[in-house]
């Protein structure tokens, strides 16, 4: 009976780690921007961004475009501009229940719902006019800023219009330096999950 009693003690005392939502840190050229990913709402799409993450594709890429009073975007190109192959696209999310509110993370993708590969936004705004509608599809948000919208808006203030190519992009390119899962039982992390 005692060994049914830890086991059941066991078992319920993991539950909740395993119902947490994965995390993800972006150590920038400007700071840390730590994001926690909603997996039950957008499955693929966090599948999809952590296999990206977990094979170092966004280290070193850089936030192409800003748009002050809209959004923050990477995932795509280098620091010199070169566009990185990527993986094929993904199916559209966007009808998920959840908004492009301030802070979160959505796909961008081409006029087709479905092109999303690994470019991502942060809504620098809410951005409900991107959300799902009635037979259209939005732009599908699949995590938030949890720490570090401090550094994005940091991003924001950078001067723009240097490239041609690329008129929203940072004079000076900002990087994402190094692009890491975190484990959300680490104590650093369970304590800095306020968002900034």
């Amino acid at each position: 009976m005692r060994k049914l009693f830890v086991w059941i003690f066991c078992v319920l005392f993991a539950l909740p780690a395993l119902a947490k939502n994965p995390q993800v840190e972006l150590k920038t050229d400007l700071g840390v921007i730590r994001i926690e990913l909603f997996a039950k709402e957008a499955p693929t799409t966090v599948k999809n961004f952590l296999t990206y993450t977990e094979n170092g594709f966004y280290n070193g890429i850089i936030f192409h475009r800003v748009v002050p009073g809209f959004v923050v975007q990477a995932g795509g190109f280098t620091f010199d501009f070169q566009k990185k192959e990527t993986r094929d696209a993904i199916v559209n999310e966007s009808a998920n229940g959840l908004q492009n509110l301030r802070g979160t993370l959505s796909m961008a993708r081409t006029n087709d719902p479905d092109s999303a590969t690994s470019q991502f936004f942060i809504n620098l705004v809410d951005n409900t006019r991107l959300d799902a509608k009635e037979n259209k599809a939005g732009y599908a948000v699949f995590g938030k800023v949890i720490k570090g919208m401090d550094v994005v808006e940091k991003i924001v203030q950078e001067p723009r219009g240097l490239y041609r190519q690329h008129p929203s992009a940072p004079n000076v390119p900002i990087r994402i330096l190094d692009a890491k899962r975190i484990d959300v039982g680490d104590k650093t992390v369970a304590n800095n999950t306020k968002g900034e």
